[in-house]
């Protein structure tokens, strides 16, 4: 399966501004030699060579991530802003797909307000979509925050075919692929969500804080945590702030790589990144969380940082 992220941001989203954008562009000027402008070849070099916190930006859409199954399905996980640019891409690569997934973890507004700016396909009439959740009354939940005076206009406008679907405790399949989930700590609670195809296992958890029950191994937990190769967490605070905010819904870059050591997970994405962070704050946590592993654990998952534009695969 393959992953592509929309949005990584919490809370709210966060354009890059203008001075941001200077210090990156200060920060590159500032490293610049003679011999990094002599050829084209030369000033790709120079560029590949610069910090991913200067060259890049992590982003500032909420959360929406994709994921892409063998046959070419896709899921969809959540609807922050992040999925107006999942939209637009698809427009621009004209691209026609006839059946959107679009699971929910909960129903926060960064998760959810970019639901209405999933265009065209959403005005689209050749086009279904199912919306997926754990909760009875999903299609209530959805249709009430898009109406007056939240919102000026309704779901009923939407043209393309809609499907709610509740899920069942044991899950859902999609030809070879199986999509479980479990709960997670958060206010007013929230679902992680795990994708297993071809042996392989994609987790998605983000607004969860773990606490000491995450990491004891029981049936539950090993059924859900075993094997996997992928983890997408939401890390949004470090050390001093999750003690400040406890009981926020949230988990620390720290805790993070405790979990993933505790379940010998290969891949870890850190997620849900603090609004009030620029990209160099992250990429530095990004580093902490690196030595943290290195030097507490014998076992290591590979860490990165999720950022808007990402595909992996997994």
């Amino acid at each position: 399966m393959r992953i592509k992220f929309w949005g990584v941001r919490g809370s709210i989203p966060v354009p890059l501004t203008n001075n941001q954008l200077q210090r990156k562009i200060s920060a590159v000027v500032q490293q610049i030699k003679a011999e990094d402008l002599r050829s084209p070849e030369t000033r790709e070099l120079f560029l590949s060579r610069l910090p991913d916190y200067i060259f890049t930006t992590v982003g500032g859409n909420t959360t929406c991530i994709q994921v892409t199954l063998a046959d070419d399905t896709m899921i969809i996980f959540d609807a922050g802003s992040g999925i107006r640019e999942l939209g637009a891409s698809l427009a621009r690569q004209n691209r026609h797909i006839r059946h959107y997934h679009i699971f929910f973890t909960h129903f926060h507004w960064d998760h959810i307000q970019g639901l209405p700016f999933f265009a065209p396909q959403v005005y689209n009439s050749e086009c279904s979509i199912t919306f997926y959740s754990p909760l009875q009354n999903l299609r209530e939940i959805l249709s009430y925050q898009m109406k007056p005076p939240y919102f000026p206009i309704t779901m009923d406008l939407f043209s393309a075919k809609i499907n709610y679907v509740v899920l069942p405790p044991e899950g859902i399949s999609f030809g070879k692929a199986k999509l479980t989930y479990r709960g997670v700590n958060h206010p007013g609670g929230c679902f992680s969500y795990k994708v297993s195809e071809n042996g392989r296992n994609f987790i998605f958890s983000t607004d969860t804080e773990l606490r000491e029950g995450d990491f004891i191994k029981n049936n539950d937990t090993c059924n859900f945590y075993n094997n996997t190769s992928m983890l997408v967490l939401d890390t949004q605070y470090t050390l001093d702030e999750a003690i400040d905010k406890y009981d926020w819904g949230h988990t620390s870059f720290s805790l993070g790589v405790d979990f993933a050591a505790e379940w010998r997970v290969e891949k870890l994405a850190l997620f849900h990144h603090e609004p009030l962070y620029e990209d160099r704050k992250i990429y530095d946590i990004l580093d902490k969380a690196r030595w943290y592993a290195e030097n507490l654990y014998n076992y290591s998952p590979q860490l990165l940082v999720a950022r808007e534009g990402l595909e992996l695969e997994v």
